[in-house]
């Protein structure tokens, strides 16, 4: 009990607020509930998984002008799995900073 005795009220203070603080950041509860971000993606299916064999992507990385392959991680691509810039208008809109996965040889 001494010890509770000898802190002063504003150190009291400090620690509450951190441990709300902490609560609040940690807490499952308060991870994204309910936020969905794949909104029509094969939404048919329980989980999305896109396997792409290596002889595929060194084909489109070979087909591209620029010598990349650039794949969707916003989401919100009509051609998912690649990326069609989508996510500059999901960015602006959300405050987001996602951008595509870019593989170059």
């Amino acid at each position: 009990m001494d010890v509770l005795t000898n802190l002063d009220p504003i150190s009291i203070a400090l620690g509450v607020g951190i441990g709300a603080i902490l609560v609040l950041f940690l807490s499952p509860s308060s991870k994204s509930k309910g936020q969905v971000v794949n909104l029509e993606i094969q939404k048919d299916q329980a989980k999305v998984a896109t396997m792409c064999p290596l002889k595929d992507i060194e084909d489109t990385v070979t087909a591209s002008d620029k010598g990349v392959a650039v794949y969707c991680r916003c989401w919100r691509s009509k051609t998912f799995p690649l990326c069609d810039g989508a996510h500059v208008a999901h960015n602006k809109a959300t405050g987001d900073n996602v951008g595509p996965l870019v593989i170059k040889k």
